[in-house]
């Protein structure tokens, strides 16, 4: 499958919502696939659809140290959250060159479609939990970056779009 190109800040589209799909398709199959690709190609631990312009709610992750585990999620929905947080370096293709420490859960309970089309309920924990919040933060329009102080964040994007050229 091709590997797609990557959107870049300062695109409309990464700060928009992706539509919920309700269904998987051979279509969306297709989708993940080239994701799967694409996220390869970075290299990276997870992709969501937005970040190559399908304003579809569709991620992929796959942080594991050898690869080729990747999950499919559509329409992935948080349902629990650990109340223990951890601090993990973050990046993002849409932001070259930049990476920046954030809080979060340590473990994320979601029900999303798999890739039979069937609703599921799993439970994320550590870079996985990371890479799936992170990928859902994409699906709701935001980048790592919001978690992160005004200040911080401005001077990390500035820091970025310098970076491109």
């Amino acid at each position: 499958m091709p590997k797609r190109p990557i959107l870049h800040w300062p695109d409309k589209r990464l700060a928009m919502s992706a539509e919920p799909i309700g269904k998987v398709t051979d279509e969306t199959r297709t989708i993940w696939n080239d994701m799967i690709d694409t996220m390869e190609a970075m290299p990276g631990w997870g992709l969501a659809a937005p970040q190559i312009g399908v304003m579809q709610r569709l991620a992929v992750v796959d942080p594991s140290e050898e690869r080729g585990k990747a999950v499919r999620m559509a329409d992935p929905e948080i349902i629990a959250v650990s109340p223990e947080t951890r601090v993990r370096t973050e990046a993002s293709p849409c932001l070259r060159g930049v990476s920046a420490n954030v809080s979060r859960p340590i473990w994320v309970d979601v029900s999303y479609i798999d890739h039979v089309g069937i609703r599921v309920r799993q439970k994320f924990e550590d870079m996985w939990a990371v890479s799936v919040m992170h990928q859902i933060d994409h699906l709701n329009g935001k980048l790592y970056v919001a978690n992160l102080s005004r200040t911080k964040r401005e001077m990390l994007i500035k820091k970025s779009l310098k970076a491109r050229g």
